[in-house]
Protein backbone atom coordinates (compact mmCIF):
# COMPACT_ATOMS: atom_id res chain seq x y z
CA UNK A 1 0.00 0.00 0.00
CA UNK A 2 1.26 3.35 -0.99
CA UNK A 3 0.86 6.80 0.86
CA UNK A 4 0.43 7.39 4.62
CA UNK A 5 -0.74 4.46 7.02
CA UNK A 6 -2.34 5.35 10.17
CA UNK A 7 -2.29 2.88 12.49
CA UNK A 8 -5.03 4.41 14.70
CA UNK A 9 -7.69 3.52 12.08
CA UNK A 10 -6.82 -0.25 11.85
CA UNK A 11 -9.80 -2.00 13.51
CA UNK A 12 -12.29 1.24 13.72
CA UNK A 13 -15.52 1.40 12.57
CA UNK A 14 -16.17 3.28 9.52
CA UNK A 15 -19.80 4.02 7.67
CA UNK A 16 -19.34 5.93 4.38
CA UNK A 17 -22.66 6.99 2.68
CA UNK A 18 -22.72 6.72 -1.14
CA UNK A 19 -19.11 4.54 -0.95
CA UNK A 20 -20.21 2.65 -3.96
CA UNK A 21 -18.87 4.84 -6.50
CA UNK A 22 -17.16 7.81 -7.61
CA UNK A 23 -15.11 9.81 -4.57
CA UNK A 24 -17.50 7.07 -2.44
CA UNK A 25 -15.30 4.45 -3.51
CA UNK A 26 -12.16 6.14 -3.09
CA UNK A 27 -12.81 6.44 0.18
CA UNK A 28 -14.02 2.92 1.07
CA UNK A 29 -11.02 1.15 -0.91
CA UNK A 30 -8.59 3.67 1.59
CA UNK A 31 -10.07 3.00 4.44
CA UNK A 32 -9.94 -0.80 3.91
CA UNK A 33 -6.40 -0.76 3.22
CA UNK A 34 -5.90 1.20 6.57
CA UNK A 35 -7.70 -2.13 8.24
CA UNK A 36 -10.85 -0.54 9.09
CA UNK A 37 -13.70 -2.17 9.30
CA UNK A 38 -15.55 -0.29 6.56
CA UNK A 39 -19.36 -0.24 5.95
CA UNK A 40 -21.01 1.67 2.99
CA UNK A 41 -23.96 2.48 1.88
CA UNK A 42 -25.34 3.26 -1.20
CA UNK A 43 -27.96 3.26 -3.48
CA UNK A 44 -26.26 1.80 -6.49
CA UNK A 45 -26.23 -2.23 -6.13
CA UNK A 46 -24.39 -3.09 -9.13
CA UNK A 47 -21.29 -0.38 -8.85
CA UNK A 48 -21.47 -0.90 -5.13
CA UNK A 49 -21.11 -4.99 -5.47
CA UNK A 50 -18.59 -5.43 -7.84
CA UNK A 51 -16.97 -2.63 -5.58
CA UNK A 52 -17.62 -5.22 -2.60
CA UNK A 53 -16.23 -7.83 -4.67
CA UNK A 54 -13.10 -6.36 -5.98
CA UNK A 55 -11.75 -5.86 -2.17
CA UNK A 56 -13.03 -9.35 -1.05
CA UNK A 57 -9.54 -10.09 -0.92
CA UNK A 58 -9.12 -7.55 2.24
CA UNK A 59 -9.22 -8.18 5.99
CA UNK A 60 -11.30 -7.15 6.64
CA UNK A 61 -13.28 -6.79 3.97
CA UNK A 62 -15.92 -3.70 3.42
CA UNK A 63 -19.51 -4.53 3.06
CA UNK A 64 -22.01 -3.15 1.32
CA UNK A 65 -25.42 -2.02 2.72
CA UNK A 66 -28.14 -1.07 -0.15
CA UNK A 67 -29.90 1.90 1.84
CA UNK A 68 -31.72 5.14 -0.07
CA UNK A 69 -30.57 7.45 2.14
CA UNK A 70 -32.96 10.01 0.92
CA UNK A 71 -35.41 8.33 3.25
CA UNK A 72 -35.02 9.34 6.81
CA UNK A 73 -36.44 6.10 8.56
CA UNK A 74 -34.85 4.09 5.55
CA UNK A 75 -31.47 5.53 6.90
CA UNK A 76 -31.65 5.32 10.56
CA UNK A 77 -32.95 1.72 10.21
CA UNK A 78 -29.88 1.38 7.95
CA UNK A 79 -27.53 3.02 10.49
CA UNK A 80 -29.16 1.21 14.02
CA UNK A 81 -28.53 -2.49 12.18
CA UNK A 82 -24.94 -1.56 11.42
CA UNK A 83 -24.55 -0.51 15.33
CA UNK A 84 -25.89 -3.29 16.49
CA UNK A 85 -24.20 -5.89 14.23
CA UNK A 86 -20.96 -4.34 13.85
CA UNK A 87 -20.77 -2.37 17.24
CA UNK A 88 -20.45 1.45 17.80
CA UNK A 89 -19.93 3.71 14.50
CA UNK A 90 -16.31 5.60 15.40
CA UNK A 91 -15.83 7.30 11.68
CA UNK A 92 -18.82 8.44 10.09
CA UNK A 93 -18.12 9.77 6.28
CA UNK A 94 -21.22 11.52 4.99
CA UNK A 95 -20.13 11.49 1.11
CA UNK A 96 -23.58 10.78 -0.85
CA UNK A 97 -24.73 13.46 -3.25
CA UNK A 98 -25.60 14.12 -6.78
CA UNK A 99 -24.68 17.09 -8.89
CA UNK A 100 -27.55 16.78 -11.40
CA UNK A 101 -27.56 20.16 -13.51
CA UNK A 102 -30.40 22.65 -13.32
CA UNK A 103 -32.32 26.03 -13.71
CA UNK A 104 -33.67 28.31 -11.49
CA UNK A 105 -36.24 28.55 -13.79
CA UNK A 106 -37.61 24.87 -13.80
CA UNK A 107 -37.17 24.04 -10.07
CA UNK A 108 -40.26 23.22 -8.13
CA UNK A 109 -41.05 22.99 -4.58
CA UNK A 110 -40.56 19.12 -5.12
CA UNK A 111 -37.73 19.10 -6.66
CA UNK A 112 -36.34 21.66 -4.12
CA UNK A 113 -37.15 18.91 -1.32
CA UNK A 114 -35.81 16.17 -3.33
CA UNK A 115 -31.99 18.01 -4.07
CA UNK A 116 -32.12 18.61 -0.54
CA UNK A 117 -32.82 15.10 0.53
CA UNK A 118 -30.61 14.03 -1.91
CA UNK A 119 -27.37 16.63 -1.37
CA UNK A 120 -28.04 18.22 2.96
CA UNK A 121 -30.86 16.55 5.14
CA UNK A 122 -29.27 12.76 5.50
CA UNK A 123 -26.13 14.15 6.13
CA UNK A 124 -27.67 15.47 9.33
CA UNK A 125 -29.71 12.54 10.22
CA UNK A 126 -27.25 10.13 9.62
CA UNK A 127 -24.56 12.03 11.97
CA UNK A 128 -27.67 12.04 14.47
CA UNK A 129 -27.98 8.68 14.78
CA UNK A 130 -23.86 8.09 15.02
CA UNK A 131 -23.55 10.62 17.23
CA UNK A 132 -24.77 9.15 20.67
CA UNK A 133 -22.26 6.36 20.68
CA UNK A 134 -19.73 8.43 20.13
CA UNK A 135 -20.71 10.82 22.40
CA UNK A 136 -20.91 8.13 25.32
CA UNK A 137 -17.01 6.63 23.84
CA UNK A 138 -15.61 10.33 24.54
CA UNK A 139 -14.15 10.41 21.14
CA UNK A 140 -15.36 9.89 17.39
CA UNK A 141 -15.31 11.18 14.07
CA UNK A 142 -17.67 12.61 11.54
CA UNK A 143 -16.82 14.04 7.93
CA UNK A 144 -18.96 15.82 6.30
CA UNK A 145 -18.12 16.10 2.30
CA UNK A 146 -18.73 19.42 0.42
CA UNK A 147 -17.69 21.09 -2.71
CA UNK A 148 -15.56 23.98 -4.45
CA UNK A 149 -19.05 24.58 -6.61
CA UNK A 150 -20.17 26.95 -4.22
CA UNK A 151 -17.14 28.79 -3.77
CA UNK A 152 -16.46 29.69 -7.31
CA UNK A 153 -20.14 29.92 -8.33
CA UNK A 154 -20.67 27.51 -10.92
CA UNK A 155 -23.53 27.46 -13.25
CA UNK A 156 -26.41 25.15 -13.12
CA UNK A 157 -26.25 24.11 -10.10
CA UNK A 158 -27.77 26.38 -7.95
CA UNK A 159 -29.43 24.05 -5.86
CA UNK A 160 -26.45 21.55 -5.35
CA UNK A 161 -24.35 24.33 -4.23
CA UNK A 162 -27.13 25.83 -1.55
CA UNK A 163 -27.28 22.54 0.20
CA UNK A 164 -23.30 22.30 -0.19
CA UNK A 165 -23.11 25.65 1.41
CA UNK A 166 -25.26 24.18 4.06
CA UNK A 167 -23.00 21.54 5.01
CA UNK A 168 -20.30 24.01 6.34
CA UNK A 169 -22.59 25.42 8.05
CA UNK A 170 -23.86 22.14 9.40
CA UNK A 171 -20.25 21.12 10.51
CA UNK A 172 -19.56 24.24 12.54
CA UNK A 173 -22.48 24.17 14.22
CA UNK A 174 -21.80 20.07 15.16
CA UNK A 175 -18.46 20.58 16.36
CA UNK A 176 -19.63 22.92 18.18
CA UNK A 177 -22.01 20.94 19.68
CA UNK A 178 -20.76 17.55 20.25
CA UNK A 179 -17.04 18.96 20.70
CA UNK A 180 -17.31 18.72 24.29
CA UNK A 181 -17.82 14.94 24.22
CA UNK A 182 -14.76 14.67 22.50
CA UNK A 183 -16.52 14.52 19.40
CA UNK A 184 -14.66 15.55 15.64
CA UNK A 185 -16.56 17.46 13.15
CA UNK A 186 -14.66 18.73 9.39
CA UNK A 187 -15.61 19.05 6.33
CA UNK A 188 -13.88 18.28 2.72
CA UNK A 189 -14.02 20.28 0.20
CA UNK A 190 -13.03 18.53 -2.87
CA UNK A 191 -12.78 20.49 -6.60
CA UNK A 192 -12.97 18.97 -9.52
CA UNK A 193 -11.93 15.33 -8.72
CA UNK A 194 -11.77 12.62 -12.17
CA UNK A 195 -14.60 10.29 -11.83
CA UNK A 196 -16.47 8.54 -14.47
CA UNK A 197 -19.76 10.61 -13.22
CA UNK A 198 -17.57 13.97 -13.92
CA UNK A 199 -16.38 13.40 -16.81
CA UNK A 200 -19.72 13.42 -18.64
CA UNK A 201 -20.11 16.58 -17.82
CA UNK A 202 -16.96 17.96 -19.24
CA UNK A 203 -15.30 17.90 -23.08
CA UNK A 204 -12.25 17.58 -23.00
CA UNK A 205 -11.81 21.22 -23.67
CA UNK A 206 -13.53 22.12 -20.81
CA UNK A 207 -11.22 19.61 -18.84
CA UNK A 208 -9.09 21.90 -19.79
CA UNK A 209 -10.15 25.14 -18.64
CA UNK A 210 -10.55 23.76 -15.25
CA UNK A 211 -6.84 22.64 -15.39
CA UNK A 212 -5.79 25.59 -16.40
CA UNK A 213 -7.66 27.91 -14.10
CA UNK A 214 -5.66 25.48 -11.02
CA UNK A 215 -2.62 26.50 -9.61
CA UNK A 216 -1.28 22.96 -9.95
CA UNK A 217 -1.63 21.83 -13.38
CA UNK A 218 -3.12 18.19 -13.26
CA UNK A 219 -6.37 16.02 -12.95
CA UNK A 220 -7.35 15.66 -8.88
CA UNK A 221 -8.47 11.86 -8.38
CA UNK A 222 -10.70 10.10 -5.35
CA UNK A 223 -7.11 8.57 -4.02
CA UNK A 224 -6.18 12.89 -3.44
CA UNK A 225 -9.48 13.42 -1.08
CA UNK A 226 -9.54 10.01 0.36
CA UNK A 227 -5.49 10.99 1.51
CA UNK A 228 -7.23 13.84 3.57
CA UNK A 229 -9.96 11.80 4.99
CA UNK A 230 -7.46 9.15 6.25
CA UNK A 231 -5.55 11.95 8.01
CA UNK A 232 -8.79 13.76 9.47
CA UNK A 233 -10.46 10.52 10.57
CA UNK A 234 -7.25 9.18 12.31
CA UNK A 235 -5.63 10.20 15.54
CA UNK A 236 -2.48 12.16 14.08
CA UNK A 237 -5.93 14.71 14.16
CA UNK A 238 -6.96 14.93 17.26
CA UNK A 239 -7.29 18.71 17.47
CA UNK A 240 -8.40 19.25 14.37
CA UNK A 241 -12.54 20.27 13.90
CA UNK A 242 -15.14 22.52 12.77
CA UNK A 243 -13.56 23.62 9.78
CA UNK A 244 -13.30 22.87 6.01
CA UNK A 245 -10.21 21.47 4.40
CA UNK A 246 -9.59 21.84 0.54
CA UNK A 247 -8.56 19.31 -2.13
CA UNK A 248 -8.98 21.53 -5.33
CA UNK A 249 -4.70 21.95 -6.78
CA UNK A 250 -5.94 25.81 -6.39
CA UNK A 251 -8.68 25.97 -8.16
CA UNK A 252 -9.86 29.80 -8.72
Amino acid sequence: MSGAIYPSLRGRLVVITGGGSGIGAGLTEAFARQGARVVFMDIAIAESEALAAELAHLDPAPIFHNCDLTQVAALQTCMAEIAAEHGPVEVLINNAANDDRHSLAEVTPDYWDDRMAVNLRHMYFAAQSAAPAMQAAGKGVILNLGSISWHLGLPDLSLYETAKAGIEGMTRALARELGADGVRVACIVPGNVKTPRQMKWYTPEGEAEIVAAQCLKGRIEPRDVAALALFLASDDARFITGHEYFVDAGWR
